[in-house]
């Protein structure tokens, strides 16, 4: 009869992926520093203008490696330009051909394209796709054989909607749309002076997914902060985990190994909205009121903080000087 595998990972195991994730580190900031010193002018005036042969060949420098060098140079400014162009130009415009024949606008779509920076990369871009639904099913071709007076194919005739996207669904696009990019108003409704601002409606919704990414690297940081304490902490009622609880990233569910939990909510921006820590089966360690609120635990992980990066720095202070009383 064979044996149970055992469900715990032995010490050769853990050695093995501490040393995977020292050479994934290391090849990181090799990566970097590569990267900075090919992006120096030092460098690329050096790769511009090599010194002689006979200089090259005292260094150990081949022409197969200066080849090399200026390859790999080249590779570094194409990324630098490209990457300073992403910086600059977060939101840009193109356009492309809806296939469909029967397309409104002849197939004519005006595209969006938004560019996110956050946690040290560009995230994936996004985009959206507009299209003129009061121009009609054939465009302004269309219109020229038409000699009827449209109300859609008048004055509203060059007013956008969202055709497609691909934004996340937390980020409210369809609010945004609606105040920035209004349908034509009815008959009813003529008067009202609507109007379409595209410019607006970009600068806002970039705001709200740079805002949500942010969130999102906020919760990252938190749960390393915790997570990454090796020592124990004074009352023994160590944080087990931390968790994005909404789609918006906007609470966050925090355990304790007792059995308690709690939620903090955060503003758009990151600020601390409000924090409650819940006496779970454990019991807790604080004095917690009749409702189970454990406010002692609250003021241990939030102290004076106004917002949740405050809570992260508070903490990788205290984890640096735990971590030096524990060498002394």
């Amino acid at each position: 009869m064979s044996s149970p595998i055992p469900s715990t990972p032995s010490p050769l195991d853990a050695e093995i992926e501490s040393l995977k994730a020292k050479i994934t580190t290391l090849k990181s900031h090799l990566r970097i520093q590569t990267s900075t010193i090919l992006s120096s002018p030092s460098v690329s005036s050096l790769l511009s203008n090599p010194p002689s042969s006979s200089q090259l060949k005292q260094k150990g420098i081949t022409p197969t490696i200066l080849k090399s060098l200026r390859h790999y140079a080249s590779l570094q400014k194409a990324h630098n330009q490209q990457s300073l162009y992403r910086t600059c130009a977060t939101i840009t415009t193109f356009r492309v051909q809806d296939p469909d024949p029967n397309a409104v606008d002849g197939g004519a779509v005006l595209g969006l394209r938004i560019e996110v920076f956050a946690r040290g990369r560009f995230m994936r871009p996004y985009y959206v796709l507009m299209n003129r639904a009061c121009a009609g099913p054939g465009g302004r071709k269309e219109k020229k054989k038409k000699k009827k007076k449209n109300k859609n194919q008048g004055k509203y005739a060059t007013w956008l909607r969202v055709h497609r996207h691909t934004i996340p669904p937390c980020v409210p696009l369809s609010g945004l749309a609606a105040r920035h990019l209004p349908a034509p108003p009815s008959r009813e409704e003529e008067d009202e002076g609507r109007e379409q601002d595209l410019a607006k409606f970009a600068r806002r919704l970039r705001r709200e997914l740079v805002r949500y990414h942010h969130r999102l690297a906020t919760i990252t940081d938190l749960r390393r902060a915790i997570l990454a304490e090796d020592e124990p902490r004074t009352n023994a009622n160590k944080i087990q985990d931390v968790t994005p609880a909404d789609a918006e990233a906007k609470q966050i569910t925090i355990e304790w190994e007792d059995g308690q939990t709690g939620r903090l909510v955060m503003g758009d921006d990151g600020e601390i909205l409000k924090v409650v820590a819940l006496t779970g089966s454990g019991g807790g360690q604080g004095n917690g009121s009749a409702s189970g609120r454990d406010r002692e635990v609250v003021r241990e992980l939030v102290g004076q903080a106004k917002r949740v990066e405050d809570v992260v720095r508070r903490l990788a202070v205290t984890g640096s000087k735990a971590a030096e009383a524990a060498a002394a």
